[in-house]
């Protein structure tokens, strides 16, 4: 039996925090190996990357994802007891509901509310004031997201219920404040759309058919019972969270068409290679770092031993930059697209696996969708500058993101680049017309 590459480090969490989107890939660089092992959280981790490793990771007879994440990204990202941790039938059933959520012409709807959202609000990116594209971003999809769950938001909501929504997002791998406000925002969030459900459920506030609301509201698992008001509440906010997240993709989406202008025309002129560059922005720019699961019981692959329980982590990061499964990786290079039939273990920006049955994200669609839209606004609906600025981003930040302050329309960040850094950009916004 081949023994698993390990760390010398009796502790690597500070390592982890430190390197971020860099940790298991440059230690399997180091090792030689697309497999090794460290002591993460207190507890020894195995970590793996590249397709193989995806393939064998959303393998559910051999993995579950129950007790598998950290108790603070349950507290802050994830909710306690929401579909990313149920395993067999229960997580089955659940799934379905999400799927059941996100049919085309529903998808469509979305996209459409955030269209109209964007080009309402160009005209006043006009008027000169600073704003961050990042922020004017979330805030759209908050208002869109939940006009198209069924959720009521006053227009005195959104910019608090955004920076909730953002601050789980930020929680899970933070230390101090940001992780306290991730605390607080989850503990905020479930509150809020706790009453929401309650009020669906007596009959207060009607939901459209086919919404998101009503379809988690009215959820029955197998043996006939509503989900508890927490849980629902965990899984509609399960919705408007990722969704909200997307402003990420679509501020790396903005910066990629600073980067590689000539990109700007193609996106106008061909809806192929709108749909190659959307996808190289996914696999190119740093959205989730890593998956977690758990190891159902003991065996062996490729030589190495797995014992039961030990917890796994998938470099999705490294396995979509892994130059075995992508030429020259580092490079944005969207026409690597062209005529791409998908790999669900390969490509795995939102994880891996079949949607239906793994834990592949119900929402990627929707992340297409939404990102498609941005990048047409942005070459067909407006025009703009992009003002000098500080372009540094780490990527030891995860989520990767730095916001900073624009002219008119805002900022973006994204780029990793060659280097352990990444760059972002800021724009100066005017009408098409203009």
């Amino acid at each position: 039996m081949a023994t698993i590459p390990t760390e010398r480090s009796p502790e690597s969490s500070v390592a982890f925090l430190r390197d971020g989107y860099r940790f298991v890939g440059r230690r399997c660089d180091r090792h030689g190996s697309d497999i090794f092992q460290a002591r993460l959280l207190l507890r020894p981790t195995i970590c793996l990357r590249g397709r193989p490793a995806a393939e064998l990771f959303y393998d559910t007879e051999r993995f579950v994802r129950a007790g598998a994440m950290p108790l603070r990204g349950q507290r802050t990202l994830t909710g306690r007891g929401g579909v990313q941790g149920l395993d067999a039938a229960e997580h089955g059933d659940r799934k379905a509901m999400f799927m059941s959520i996100m049919a085309p012409a529903a998808v469509r709807q979305l996209g459409q509310l955030f269209d109209d959202e964007w080009r309402a609000h160009v005209p006043t990116w006009e008027s000169g004031a600073p704003v961050v594209l990042y922020d004017e971003v979330a805030r759209m999809l908050t208002r869109a997201v939940c006009a198209w769950a069924g959720v009521p938001l006053a227009a005195t909501e959104v910019d608090r219920r955004t920076a909730d929504l953002h601050a789980m997002i930020e929680g899970p791998a933070a230390l101090g404040p940001r992780h306290w406000r991730g605390l607080l925002g989850r503990r905020r969030g479930e509150r809020w759309i706790g009453g929401v459900i309650d009020r669906e459920r007596v009959g207060t506030l009607p939901a459209p058919e086919g919404s998101a609301l009503r379809v988690i509201a009215e959820h029955r698992d197998a043996r006939g019972r509503l989900l508890p008001r927490r849980i629902a509440a965990v899984e509609l906010l399960n919705v408007l969270r990722p969704t909200v997240a997307v402003d990420r993709f679509v501020v790396f989406a903005a910066l990629a068409l600073h980067d590689h202008p000539s990109w700007r025309q193609r996106v106008r002129e061909s809806e192929e290679a709108t749909e190659s560059f959307v996808q190289e922005v996914r696999r190119f720019y740093p959205f989730f770092p890593v998956a977690v699961a758990r190891v159902r019981r003991s065996f062996d692959w490729q030589g190495y031993h797995f014992p039961r329980g030990r917890r796994v982590l998938l470099d999705l990061y490294g396995t979509d930059h892994h130059p075995d499964l992508w030429p020259e990786p580092e490079r944005f290079r969207p026409e690597r697209f062209t005529g791409w039939r998908g790999d669900p273990f390969r490509f795995v920006p939102q994880g891996g696996g079949n949607h239906l049955s793994g834990h592949r994200c119900a929402g990627e669609w929707i992340t297409i969708e939404l990102m498609k839209r941005a990048v047409t606004n942005l070459t067909t609906a407006m025009r703009y500058d992009v003002p000098p600025q500080d372009l540094a981003l780490s990527l030891s930040r995860m989520p990767a993101h730095r916001p900073t302050r624009a002219g008119p329309a805002g900022a973006y960040a994204g780029s990793p680049g060659t280097s352990a850094r990444a760059r972002s950009a800021r724009v100066r916004a005017h009408s098409a017309s203009s």
